[in-house]
């Protein structure tokens, strides 16, 4: 009988000996590498994180910041999201690199990483304890909001279409226009 031959799992070791500037992610012990993001969904990061990090600093909450930027989460994954913020009571990740959950993590799906937005991170921010989680969908123009429950899932918050202002559990107070994201 042949044995099943398996790729070994990736550690964060390995992950730090990749060149300065990769854009890759370490998820349950594989480096999943990407490609630099397209024009549009630079655009859309970009006003995000400004409008994001305007009310943050304006709110004296804590910190917004963008990708790309690693995340190191306690469950030994680390991954880089487009947009993060970590409120002041949580201050204490905020290190050489972001060492454990954000606050909260924003993602702007692209077509070739749904599936990893969708389903993979979205359970492992969750497994994690991130307290909200976004997907951005250039596509359809909307924000989906997504809070952590007391189960430790990510249950719906809203789903904002380009009409719609964003609002969050985690920043209280905020009210993003969708269409200033477009």
């Amino acid at each position: 009988m042949s044995q099943l031959k398996t790729r070994p799992r990736r550690t964060v070791e390995d992950y730090l000996k990749l060149p300065e500037g990769t854009r890759a992610e370490l998820i349950e012990g594989e480096l999943l590498m990407t490609p630099s993001p397209k024009l549009s969904h630079q655009v859309i990061a970009r006003n995000l994180f400004v409008r994001l990090d305007a009310f943050v600093r304006a709110h004296v909450l804590g910190e917004a910041l963008f990708a790309p930027m690693d995340v190191h989460l306690p469950s030994g994954d680390v991954v880089q999201p487009d947009v993060l913020f970590v409120a002041a009571a949580n201050a204490g990740i905020m290190q050489d690199w972001i060492r454990g959950a954000p606050d909260l993590l924003v993602e702007i799906i692209s077509p070739e990483g749904v599936e990893r937005d969708r389903l993979v991170k979205r359970d492992l921010y969750a497994r994690n304890g991130a307290k909200e989680y976004w997907l951005v969908d250039p596509e359809a123009h909307s924000v989906e909001v997504l809070g952590l429950n007391a189960s430790g899932r990510y249950e719906p918050s809203g789903y904002f279409e380009e009409r719609d202002t964003v609002v969050s559990r985690v920043l209280a107070g905020l009210a993003l226009p969708v269409v200033k994201l477009f």
